[in-house]
């Protein structure tokens, strides 16, 4: 079986789950990977799966810069490992744009990651989001606007 079949066997197993009157409604869904290296998303999407990771963040000038639009509640997608193998799938339940520096300890804890600190979450994303702005043109600061994404997953259930 081929990935793009995976993916489509894992979303029709998702779909088996609701009453045929939500999967006459079931939304769209988007195939998304954390991180960005194989091994990085195999190990980060495993944490999403196991409902160790709840939170992730993007920085907004990145995905004007890669015309994506910001993340809306709502959204569902299928996340897959390094391999592109299906993990689970999410829908996005809070989403707010904010400064860098705004982010909490219950976020970061929920962030699932290494120590789950602030320290952590604040050195982690800084060091990614920062490089970021580098690659596209942009200043990194404090006040960089980050988008605050919670979700939940909806499959596989617990």
């Amino acid at each position: 079986m081929n990935q793009l079949s995976k993916i489509e066997a894992f979303w029709q197993s998702y779909l088996s789950t609701l009453s045929e009157e939500d999967r006459m409604n079931a939304p769209t869904y988007a195939v998304n990977q954390f991180s960005n290296t194989p091994e990085a998303a195999t190990k980060v999407g495993k944490l999403v799966r196991d409902g160790v990771k709840t939170t992730t963040s993007s920085l907004v000038w990145g995905l004007e810069h890669i015309g994506e639009p910001s993340p809306i509640v709502g959204n569902i997608e299928l996340i897959v490992d390094g391999n592109d193998e299906p993990l689970c799938i999410i829908e996005l339940t809070e989403v707010e744009i904010k400064p860098f520096n705004s982010v909490d300890e219950q976020f970061a804890f929920e962030y699932g990651e290494g120590d789950r600190t602030l320290a952590f979450w604040l050195s982690d994303n800084w060091d990614f989001h920062s490089r970021w702005c580098i690659e596209i043109g942009r200043e990194a600061s404090e006040t960089m606007p980050i988008v605050f994404q919670r979700f939940r997953v909806l499959y596989p259930p617990k």
